[in-house]
């Protein structure tokens, strides 16, 4: 682990002192082997559950969002050179762009891999320097405004994160922070402290994961970054939000009756980010925060699962899984639509069905997908929520989802419906056409299908894996 992460450091500052694009790309290229050979290694050479350097292990939790990271960036590097060449930026801020985006990939990493409660909130800091610099990058008066936006809110998150690990360590009697040991222990803990640890720690966090109710630096920063890097951040950083959060439930799963006041604060902050994501579709105006929103819905979804536990458990890992495939893909498209239209204003482009089939193809199936739509997997995590929530009797949370979902329905479809077909009243910039991102964007979103329709064995005893706690 300590070679992995020397190394990749070294790689991700290595651009900053070569002079050209491509040198960049081969550097990039070998980082992303880099995270390739990590985990074939893992998985290779038996090291799965394995601690490492006390701070890390090997768990299948790490393992599996790592894989979809390594995925999500090797295409998010593809379309980031077009991106940036398109845009016509200075070598300089080229470089900077790779590195940062390579850091902020180290950062997320170690997140997933933290076996220790403190150093998850250090490397989740750590992820918000580095998407601090890939969010100003473009270097507008909107960009600085989102960026300091983010700094500061991301730091006030964390710091209430850090005032509920404080109160989480009234338990470690061992004088320890790691989870496990934490586990064991966290029965014999203060009732009142660990409940308001739990507040603490999850609001402090959801300006990672895009939830109520710090969910809009998320979606200021997806407004202002490029859109591949906004693939990442809405797909990979989430994901390390994610899982620091399922590290503290599965911690707080030990804690008897505080667990079920804690499932049901995830129920109450998931139904309000739905509430978000269902308002907000409505009334945006700009492709990129549309999408943002639909994270914050999403995750919502994912929040709501989460604390009903059960089944609904095991839906929800997959459903964040299967968020990472659609959504990265969907921001890629839009990525490649913003050069044609050199705009994202929702209002004022259209008829994208006739000047980019591909493009448009793929928004619109990403869109049915992302809306649950068969064989979408996000249909099959949603029902065996819906069955959960029905078995435990929880009628009128069912009742609330239905409607929110409704609104989000039709709030998507239509502004799909509207970049196809409807008429185009922008500038159009026919040569920047670029149909081989569009199809690359398209190989996401045919795995989330086929996830769809067929569950690996390995992906479903993974996720079983996951959800099993004590």
């Amino acid at each position: 682990m300590l070679s992995y992460i020397i190394l990749s450091v070294l790689l991700a500052v290595a651009p900053l002192a070569v002079r050209t694009e491509r040198a960049t790309h081969y550097i990039a290229t070998l980082f992303l082997l880099v995270q390739i050979t990590a985990v074939a290694a893992i998985l290779q050479l038996g090291l799965v559950d394995r601690t490492v350097l006390y701070i890390f292990r090997t768990d299948t939790l790490a393992i599996v969002f790592h894989i979809l990271m390594i995925a999500v960036l090797g295409f998010s590097m593809l379309h980031s050179s077009s991106y940036l060449k398109a845009e016509g930026v200075s070598i300089r801020s080229y470089k900077a762009y790779y590195t940062l985006l390579m850091l902020l990939a180290i950062a997320i990493s170690c997140v997933y891999y933290s076996s220790n409660v403190a150093m998850t909130w250090v490397f989740l800091e750590a992820t918000t320097i580095c998407s601090a610099g890939i969010i100003y990058h473009r270097e507008f008066e909107q960009t600085l405004e989102a960026t300091w936006k983010y700094i500061f809110v991301c730091s006030t998150g964390i710091a209430m994160a850090y005032l509920g690990i404080l109160l989480l360590s009234t338990v470690a009697t061992e004088g320890t922070l790691d989870y496990e040991a934490l586990r064991s222990v966290i029965a014999e803990g203060n009732p009142l402290y660990l409940k308001v640890a739990f507040l603490f720690i999850v609001v402090g966090y959801s300006c990672k994961m895009e939830i109520f109710p710090l969910y809009t630096v998320g979606v200021d920063a997806n407004y202002a970054a490029p859109a591949p890097a906004s693939a990442f951040i809405s797909t990979a950083l989430v994901n390390a939000g994610f899982v620091s959060i399922m590290r503290i439930y599965t911690l707080y799963s030990a804690a008897g009756e505080v667990f079920e006041w804690a499932r049901h604060v995830l129920i109450l902050i998931g139904i309000l980010s739905l509430a978000v994501g269902a308002m907000f579709l409505r009334r945006t105006n700009n492709y990129k925060r549309f999408l943002s929103y639909s994270t914050v819905e999403n995750m919502g979804i994912v929040a709501i699962g989460m604390g009903i536990g059960g089944i609904a458990l095991w839906a929800a890992v997959f459903h964040v899984v299967a968020h990472t495939l659609v959504k990265s893909s969907m921001f890629f498209q839009v990525g490649v639509m913003r050069h044609v239209y050199n705009s994202y204003s929702i209002n004022r482009i259209g008829n994208y069905m006739n000047i980019n089939r591909v493009g448009a193809l793929g928004f619109i199936i990403g869109t049915l997908v992302l809306l649950a739509f068969p064989p979408s997997p996000l249909f099959i995590s949603e029902i065996c929520i819906f069955s959960e929530i029905v078995s435990v009797g929880s009628w009128w949370l069912l009742v609330v989802m239905l409607v929110l979902m409704c609104v989000v329905l039709y709030a998507i479809w239509s502004r799909t419906l509207r970049l196809g077909y409807h008429a185009n009243q922008d500038e159009l910039h026919l040569s920047a056409v670029n149909r081989r991102l569009s199809y690359s964007a398209l190989i996401l979103l045919v795995v989330a299908i086929v996830l769809g329709l067929w569950q690996p064995e390995i992906l479903k005893s993974a996720i079983d894996s996951i959800v099993t706690v004590g």
